[in-house]
């Protein structure tokens, strides 16, 4: 397998050296120069397979070449093996054709687990194999940083370091991330808000000099190996509900446009998906483009759900590469001028074809609020604001009752006590027996200000399990 630039000037890489690189050296992002693609016969046959099986067969295509099955399979094994449900990601019924995906059921409580446990134990296994030390910078908008954490404290090979808007994630998120030690792990506190964490990071691999020679490698989702790993769970929800011989439809509370993304592939692998559905919150630039065609920057704010809290979608830019006709040279233009000039839309052809597929909503925190109480009041389920966005989404755009809708359950619900105490839900929300302690425990941080220098000097001057790179 052979991967390629969104902006078609770099060289193809292999998936070891994708999963290295994160960005491409032309800015852009890589994806898969062809993509596999399964009958119906061979999906069918997949049902009833444990989590780990199933994602060894949608995931070998993409690493053959690189890791030998043997190999990719202790992998896999040993990555699900740590969640604390049986099922992985078990569907929870919300009425007669309406589910939640619970994808919280990993050691952080939210759906970046599935990604970031395999990608640490990757990078392990990569690294280990070429005698290679790397440092990670990441941003997060909440659940990220505590998963790639998790999933990378005990790599011997990874320095990482993780930056945070100060003061605008939950209590919870920045708990999990800033109480867990280790000389590796650096948490960073951004006086800013997330794009600009996100926009430090892509200015670090753009010019890696600071690292006096040192690997950078993204842990965002940006990474290829994240969006593969989020692929397998949209064929183990369908295979669930009767696929592939009926088609199912996905409501996806998404602001970096990774997740949903992980859907529009698998329907391009062949499982029959009959609408995906962008649900987001009040910074709804997905929203703006597809309801109308109008990719454009505005004003970011926070709100009730800040893992969506994000003006600029890194990763619709993997959307608009096969827009175009997987045409580079149009891609980088395109990026360009929306670097310039803040905003595009695309030729109404484009835009009209990929409607068929897509719809979208934006939901504000009052409808937010609205919805987990609605669902309480319905089911006795507690909802987190992320998944009650998918829920609101999913119960406006539908097109067929007759097709299943699943929702995917992006965070467990006591991530956001906020959210949950404004909708007037009354259930006491208590931390997994592993996170009981979480409220006492010591935190470790460090605030910078909004400034790529002071940063990179930071990371230079702790990188290398403490010691100056």
């Amino acid at each position: 397998m052979r991967y390629i630039s969104t902006r078609g000037q770099a060289p193809a890489l292999n998936f070891e050296d994708v999963l290295l690189a994160g960005l491409a050296t032309d800015g852009g992002l890589y994806v898969p120069e062809n993509l596999p693609r399964f009958t119906q016969e061979e999906i069918a046959s997949w049902a009833g397979l444990p989590y780990h099986e199933l994602a060894f067969r949608v995931m070998r295509p993409f690493v053959t070449g690189s890791i030998p099955d043997a190999d990719f399979k202790k992998i896999l094994e040993e990555t699900y093996g740590v969640f604390s449900h049986n099922a992985i990601a078990p569907l929870r019924q919300l009425n007669g054709n309406e589910w939640v995906l619970e994808l919280f059921h990993g050691p952080t409580l939210a759906f970046k687990d599935f990604a970031l446990q395999l990608l640490g134990r990757l990078l392990d296994y990569v690294l280990e194999k070429r005698g290679e030390r790397v440092v990670i910078i990441g941003a997060t908008s909440g659940d990220t940083g505590s998963a790639a954490i998790e999933g990378c404290k005990h790599c011997e090979n990874v320095d990482i370091f993780i930056l945070h808007p100060h003061k605008r994630v939950s209590e919870v998120q920045r708990r999990q991330m800033t109480t867990i030690f280790g000389e590796n792990i650096h948490n960073i506190a951004i006086e800013g808000n997330f794009d600009d964490c996100q926009e430090m990071v892509k200015n670090s691999f753009a010019d890696q000099s600071f690292l006096k020679g040192t690997r950078l490698v993204a842990v965002n989702s940006i990474n290829w190996a994240r969006i593969m790993a989020q692929i397998v769970y949209y064929f183990h929800a369908s295979l669930q509900l009767g696929g592939p011989a009926r088609s199912v439809s996905f409501s996806v509370p998404t602001g970096n446009f990774g997740d949903i993304f992980a859907g529009y592939l698998a329907r391009n692998m062949g499982l029959p998906i009959n609408q995906l559905i962008v649900a987001t919150n009040r910074n709804d630039i997905l929203h703006r483009f597809m309801s109308g065609n109008q990719y454009v920057k505005e004003t970011l704010h926070a709100t009730l759900s800040p893992s969506m809290d994000i003006m600029v979608s890194s990763n619709f830019e993997r959307l608009l590469f096969d827009m175009h006709g997987r045409n580079g040279a149009a891609l980088a233009e395109l990026m360009s001028s929306f670097k310039q000039g803040g905003g595009f839309s695309v030729e109404q052809e484009r835009w009209t074809e990929t409607r068929k597929l897509f719809d979208s909503l934006a939901v504000d925190d009052a409808q937010t609020c609205e919805t987990i109480a609605e669902v309480y009041a319905q089911t006795g389920e507690v909802l987190d604001p992320h998944t009650a966005i998918g829920v609101k989404a999913a119960r406006e755009c539908r097109r067929s009752l007759d097709i299943p809708m699943v929702i995917l359950g992006t965070a467990h619900p006591v991530k956001f006590p906020e959210a949950v105490e404004k909708a007037g839900v009354g259930k006491a929300l208590e931390l997994p027996e592993h996170l009981v302690d979480l409220f006492e425990r010591e935190e470790r941080c460090t605030v910078l200000a909004n400034d790529l220098k002071a940063v990179q000097a930071f990371v230079s001057l702790h990188g290398n399990r403490g010691k100056p790179l």
